[in-house]
């Protein structure tokens, strides 16, 4: 089973808020509400995809590529660790 089976609640409430998110972004160019409060609401959505996918990319790593029970001599705990640091900087 994957981790986005075992996660998949979490997961959907977070593409739920994402959705609101984007929803708001909707009601405020309808709205026609000024650049400044829709590109704060675009950076709001931006910021939550982004952290999405890190969740899901380091799930991915941890489940799928440095299971030692499933991947013997995979990448060792430290570079696993500076692998996903940059990816969770490169997502920010």
């Amino acid at each position: 089973m994957t981790h986005t089976v075992i996660d998949k609640q979490r997961l959907l409430a977070r593409v739920r808020r994402i959705r609101g998110q984007v929803e708001a972004i909707e009601r405020a160019l309808e709205g026609e509400a000024g650049c400044e409060k829709v590109m704060h609401l675009i950076a709001g959505v931006r910021g939550a995809t982004a952290g999405l996918m890190a969740e899901i990319v380091e799930d991915h790593v941890r489940t799928h590529l440095v299971d030692d029970a499933k991947h013997p001599g995979a990448l060792n705990g430290d570079a696993v660790e500076q692998l996903l640091e940059v990816v969770r900087t490169y997502l920010k």
